[in-house]
C-alpha cells in the first residue's frame, strides 16, 4: 500500500464529527477525522519499516503519523531521530502514542527524559514527565521523590498545558507510590489545583491530583 492509498483510504473512512472532536483535543485541520481502530487495521496491513514510517510522519497528517508510529521500529531508530519526532510533534494524542510505542522501547529513553526534564519545548517535557511517571510506578527504590516533588511544585501551576498533564500524573504517581509522601503529594495538588474541575465519565479516576492520589493509592493497598 503506498501513502496515496493510505490517503484514499482515510478520507473514505474520515467523519466530520471525529474531525470536530479532535480539534477539540487539540489535533490541527491537517486529519480525516478516523477511528482509531480503523488505523490500526490499516497498519497491520503493512510491515514494520522505519523509512516508510518516517515518510508516513514527513506528511503532517495526523492519521498518516499515527499509523507511521504503529510502523516504527524504536530501537534501529537514532537519538536524533527520537529527538526530532518529538519536537515535530503538535498534538498531545500524537505525543502520547509516540512516546507509548516508540520513545518507551528505545535504548536512550533514560539519557532523553533526563536532558528533557527541564525543556523549555512543550512536548519534549510531557515526554520526559511521562517517561518519569513510568520509572516512579515501576522502579519506585530507585527514584528520588523529593527532588521531583520540589520540580513539580515550583513549576505545576504555570507549565505549558502539554506539559502540566504528565507532569500532574506523575505527582499522582509518586503519592500513590509512596505512602510517606502521600499528603505532600495531595497538598501540592490541592495548591496547584490542576484539573480540579475536569469532567470525568462514571466509573473513571478524576484527574485532580489529590482525588486520583487517595482513590489510587486505596486500590494499591487493598491488593497487598
Amino acid at each position: 500500500m503506498t501513502i496515496p492509498e493510505i490517503r484514499e483510504k482515510l478520507q473514505r473512512l474520515g467523519t466530520q464529527k471525529l474531525i470536530d472532536q479532535n480539534k477539540r483535543h487539540g489535533v490541527g485541520d491537517n486529519q480525516y477525522g478516523v477511528k482509531l481502530g480503523d488505523l490500526r487495521s490499516i497498519a497491520k496491513q503493512l510491515k514494520p519499516n522505519n523509512e516508510f514510517a518516517l515518510q508516513l510522519w514527513k506528511t503532517n497528517n495526523f492519521e498518516c503519523r499515527l499509523i507511521g508510529i504503529l510502523l516504527m521500529k524504536p530501537k534501529e531508530l537514532t537519538t536524533q531521530q527520537i529527538y526530532d519526532l518529538v519536537n515535530e510533534t503538535d498534538s498531545p494524542q500524537l505525543a502520547d502514542w509516540l512516546n507509548s510505542y516508540v520513545v518507551k522501547s528505545h535504548p536512550e529513553k533514560e539519557s532523553l527524559r533526563q536532558q528533557w526534564m527541564n525543556s523549555t519545548h512543550p512536548m519534549q517535557a510531557r515526554t520526559a514527565w511521562s517517561l518519569c511517571t513510568e520509572l516512579v510506578s515501576k522502579n519506585p527504590e530507585q527514584q528520588d521523590p523529593e527532588a521531583l516533588l520540589i520540580q513539580i511544585q515550583a513549576e505545576l501551576t504555570n507549565a505549558p498545558e502539554a506539559a502540566k498533564w504528565t507532569m500532574n500524573f506523575c505527582l499522582i504517581a509518586i503519592g500513590t507510590h509512596y505512602p510517606e509522601h502521600r499528603q505532600r503529594a495531595i497538598e501540592i495538588g490541592e495548591q496547584a489545583g490542576a484539573y480540579i474541575d475536569y469532567p470525568v465519565s462514571k466509573g473513571c479516576t478524576s484527574p485532580y491530583a489529590p482525588i486520583a492520589i487517595r482513590e489510587l493509592a486505596s486500590r494499591l493497598e487493598s491488593t497487598d
